[in-house]
C-alpha cells in the first residue's frame, strides 16, 4: 500500500512536466467575416471607382461635344461668308440686257431682207430702162420716167427719207440693233465676271441648287475661269445660255444667304460669341 501511494505520488509530481489539453473557449464567429469585409473592402472602392468615373466624365464628353459642334459651325460660316462674298455680284444682273427682250425675231428679219432685195431690183430696173433710152432703145419719155422712179427709189433707200415714207425698220437697221444688243450685253457680262470671273466662283453654290452642275453650262464655267468669257459670247444663244445659268445661280445664292443667317441665328441662341462674331461682317 505505502508502495502504491509512492508510485501514485511520483505519477503525481512528473505529470505537470507533460502538456494537458484543456477544453477551451469557442472561436469567435465574427473573426472570419470581419477578415472578409477587410478582404472586400478594396473590390468595392475599386467599384465604386469605376462607378464613379462615367458620371464624372459625361459632363467633359457633353463639353467636348459641344466644342466640336462648335468649330463645325464656325467652319462653315466662314465657308458661306466667302462662297456669298465671290458671288455677290449675281445681285447686279440686269435681266433686260441680258434677256434682249427687243432683239429682231427671224420673221422680221426675213420681212426686211425680202423689202430690201425688191428695193435693189425696182431700182435696177428702173436705172436699165433709163440706160435704154439713152442709147434709143426704148422711147425718151419711157427712159425718162424710168429717170425719175430710179431717183425715187435712190432717194427712199436714205434712212432719213425712208421714215418719212414708213415706219419699219430696214434690214440693216435690224442688223444693227442685232449688234448693238449684242454689244451691250457683252459688256454687262464684262462688268459682272469682273477680273476674277464670276460664274466659275458660283459653281461652288452646288449644294444649294444642282442645276449648276449641269453638262450644258460646263463650257462657260471653263471659260469663266480663264478669264475670257465675254469675248467668246458672240452669238444670242450664247447669251441666253449665261443668263439662264445666273438666274439658277441666283437661286442659290438666295438659298446660300437663308442658310447664312439661319446659322448666325442659331449661334446667337446657343451663346456662340466666336461664331455670331464671324457672321456679323457679312450681316
Amino acid at each position: 500500500m505505502a508502495e502504491n501511494r509512492r508510485s501514485a505520488t511520483n505519477k503525481a509530481k512528473s505529470l505537470p512536466d507533460e502538456p494537458l489539453l484543456r477544453q477551451g473557449r469557442p472561436a469567435d464567429p465574427l473573426a472570419e467575416p470581419a477578415e472578409r469585409s477587410e478582404a472586400s473592402a478594396p473590390e468595392t472602392s475599386e467599384a465604386d471607382n469605376q462607378a464613379q468615373e462615367p458620371a464624372g466624365s459625361a459632363p467633359e464628353d457633353r463639353g467636348l461635344a459641344r466644342g466640336i459642334e462648335k468649330t463645325i459651325a464656325e467652319s462653315r460660316q466662314r465657308k458661306l461668308r466667302l462662297m456669298l462674298r465671290q458671288c455677290d455680284r449675281v445681285m447686279l444682273m440686269d435681266f433686260d440686257i441680258l434677256a434682249m427682250p427687243d432683239w429682231p425675231d427671224n420673221y422680221a428679219l426675213a420681212l426686211a431682207r425680202r423689202s430690201r432685195d425688191l428695193w435693189l431690183f425696182f431700182t435696177l430696173l428702173a436705172a436699165v430702162v433709163f440706160l435704154s433710152g439713152m442709147t434709143g432703145f426704148v422711147p425718151a419719155w419711157i427712159a425718162g420716167a424710168g429717170f425719175g422712179v430710179f431717183v425715187i427709189l435712190l432717194l427712199s433707200g436714205l434712212p432719213s427719207v425712208r421714215r418719212l415714207v414708213t415706219r419699219k425698220p430696214s434690214y440693216l437697221d435690224l442688223i444693227i440693233k442685232r449688234r448693238r444688243l449684242l454689244d451691250d450685253a457683252r459688256k454687262h457680262i464684262a462688268h459682272l465676271e469682273g477680273g476674277d470671273g464670276l460664274l466659275w466662283q458660283c459653281a461652288h453654290m452646288v449644294e444649294f441648287n444642282t442645276a449648276l452642275r449641269a453638262m450644258r453650262f460646263s463650257e462657260l464655267l471653263t471659260l469663266s475661269e480663264r478669264r475670257v468669257l465675254a469675248k467668246h459670247l458672240t452669238r444670242r444663244e450664247h447669251i441666253r445660255l449665261y443668263l439662264i445659268y445666273m438666274l439658277e445661280a441666283e437661286k442659290a445664292y438666295s438659298r446660300a444667304e437663308k442658310a447664312f443667317f439661319e446659322g448666325h441665328q442659331t449661334a446667337l441662341d446657343k451663346g456662340w460669341e466666336s461664331v455670331a462674331l464671324s457672321s456679323e461682317s457679312k450681316a
